[in-house]
């Protein structure tokens, strides 16, 4: 089952919100001892998490659950980048990365259980009957059980929870069943307004498509930090009177840039001086160098910051 965003976090009357995490979707089944461990789209994880795998003799037999399968740093973040970087491994390899980097499967729901299907339950069954397996079976890592709440003061302290990796929350309704691939539930994502500066586009200087954002790291170093969405013509307008084509010995000569997060597709751009500010709206995943994972949203440029007045970039961690 799938959700569709929100513009708000507001908690309505007849639902459950539950932490959206910063991970990997994901369905474990167990069935006489044979584990499947799929991402949403179908792919077979479960060589690369033997420790979920063996986890699962906690299980009931014939059960299957769904949740977000997340790395937990030594500091209680979420390390995204860990969790990807352990889908490459198998065997030893993939042993060794359970040991440095365990997986957790943070389970939210019930779909099959001792060979019921409760898929045609309703939401509130299917979550009593999700916390009843893990208090009577007692089950501890790599299984943990996602918080659920029907209060809005829980959801506002939630949203609280940016610094450590949370996304933001999930809104489900009590009475409703689990209708894959229906986009029945509601998801808000944590966004806040930053400031960035265009180090280069896609498009032309007169036609700007996207801009490509950096930032100063503390050794005065220009760092790529993210890229905008496709504009939009007035706000292309906005910024194309303003950027001036970068000169020789531009910081970013000879680099290339991905055109998404994880993507082996280049982007074709040029390079612009690192003069302009613009305020963009971003969401909290960032990667281990601080960098955000997402496309930043055009806000507006901001002509009374210089470079200097921009935040240097630091990492997660920092």
């Amino acid at each position: 089952m799938l959700s569709t965003p929100v513009p708000e976090p507001d908690l309505r009357p007849g639902c459950a919100a539950e932490p959206k995490w910063d991970g990997f979707r994901a369905l474990v089944s167990v069935d006489a001892g044979r584990v499947v461990l799929r991402s949403r789209h179908g792919t077979e994880m479960a060589a690369s998490f033997p420790e979920v795998v063996a986890g699962a003799v906690q299980l009931p037999d014939a059960t299957a659950l769904d949740g977000e399968l997340v790395v937990w740093d030594a500091a209680g973040r979420l390390a995204f980048e860990r969790l990807q970087n352990r889908l490459a491994r198998r065997g030893a390899g993939a042993a060794r990365a359970a040991e440095e980097w365990p997986a957790h499967f943070v389970a939210f729901d019930l779909l099959r259980l001792s060979g019921t299907d409760t898929t045609s339950w309703p939401y509130r069954r299917r979550r009593a009957a999700l916390e009843s397996v893990f208090s009577a079976r007692r089950l501890s890592a790599p299984w943990a059980l996602c918080p659920s709440t029907t209060e809005a003061d829980v959801v506002r302290e939630w949203l609280t929870w940016a610094s450590v990796g949370m996304e933001g929350v999930v809104f489900k309704r009590l009475g409703d069943a689990y209708r894959p691939p229906v986009r029945g539930w509601q998801k808000y994502k944590i966004r806040e307004t930053s400031e960035a500066i265009v180090g280069a586009i896609t498009g032309s200087l007169a036609v700007p498509r996207k801009l490509l954002l950096g930032r100063y790291d503390v050794e005065g170093r220009f760092q790529y930090v993210g890229r905008t969405t496709t504009l939009a013509q007035a706000a292309g307008a906005a910024v194309a009177g303003l950027l001036a084509a970068g000169r020789r010995g531009h910081p970013w000569t000879g680099w290339s840039f991905s055109a998404g997060w994880g993507s082996q597709e280049k982007l074709n751009v040029t390079l612009v001086e690192p003069d302009l500010v613009v305020e963009v709206g971003v969401d909290v995943a960032r990667d281990a160098s601080g960098r955000w994972r997402h496309p930043a949203r055009w806000h507006r440029v901001r002509p009374d910051l210089s470079p200097a007045d921009v935040p240097r970039l630091t990492s997660p961690q920092s």
